[in-house]
């Protein structure tokens, strides 16, 4: 882990001192999420209630800019261009659109919430049982080397579980985030990074600087200037 993004989980532990017991939890949580994304992984994200919202908000800090800029760099925008136009007669106007598309879009890393997914889940839902509803996307999405992060505030959440459950059994790596007695799902998790709180309210309120904090370090380690 190189300093600078070292100094990003350092801050979290000066600002907020009751985190700083999960401070290496959280490190290896950056470390299991940078091989994953070397590797060609995804992360896959679910929760329930404010912990779905919490996992729209991380997809949403991965999958463009977050505290940095993310152009997209001189060469992989030309080789974009290239194949556009490879093969077709494409109109000036056409490519110039693109063109500035490329000017305008970031970079970012694979985050899918499995929360967003309301006809599917509905249907599994009703066809399958509720329980399955994330667990039936990481049986269709999961590949090995991807990662699942489970938020539940109580470690509880069967949804939550049997998607963990599945996705250890595909090979995928598993990390939840919780309160701080943690339920099954510290047990059941790879990795689990359990907030001093107990409280639904209190442990989302402790969630949020958790996972900023994870996505920065990950936007430092992959966007940060001459990284």
């Amino acid at each position: 882990m190189r300093q600078d993004v070292r100094d990003l989980l350092d801050e979290l532990g000066r600002r907020l001192p009751v985190l700083q017991p999960m401070l290496e939890d959280l490190a290896e949580a950056w470390r299991l999420l940078v091989t994953s994304f070397d590797q060609g992984g995804r992360l896959l994200l679910c929760g329930n209630g404010g912990s779905a919202s919490d996992s729209e908000h991380i997809a949403g800090e991965l999958l463009k800019g977050f505290n940095l800029k993310r152009p997209v760099p001189v060469e992989d925008k030309e080789t974009i261009l290239l194949r556009f136009a490879a093969g077709r007669p494409v109109k000036d106007a056409a490519r110039a659109d693109l063109e500035s598309a490329l000017g305008r879009l970031q970079l970012g890393l694979p985050a899918i919430p499995l929360v967003s997914q309301a006809a599917l889940g509905s249907a599994v839902a009703n066809d399958l049982g509720a329980d399955l509803v994330y667990a039936q996307q990481v049986m269709a999405l999961g590949c090995p080397g991807d990662v699942l992060l489970g938020i539940s505030t109580s470690g509880n959440a069967l949804n939550v579980l049997q998607a963990i459950r599945l996705a250890r059994g595909l090979g995928v790596t598993t990390i939840g985030l919780t309160g701080a007695d943690g339920g099954r799902l510290a047990a059941e998790a790879d990795l689990c990074l359990r907030v001093p709180a107990m409280r639904t309210p209190d442990v989302q309120e402790l969630h949020l600087p958790v996972y900023h904090t994870l996505c920065a370090m990950l936007e430092q380690h992959y966007f940060a200037s001459g990284a």
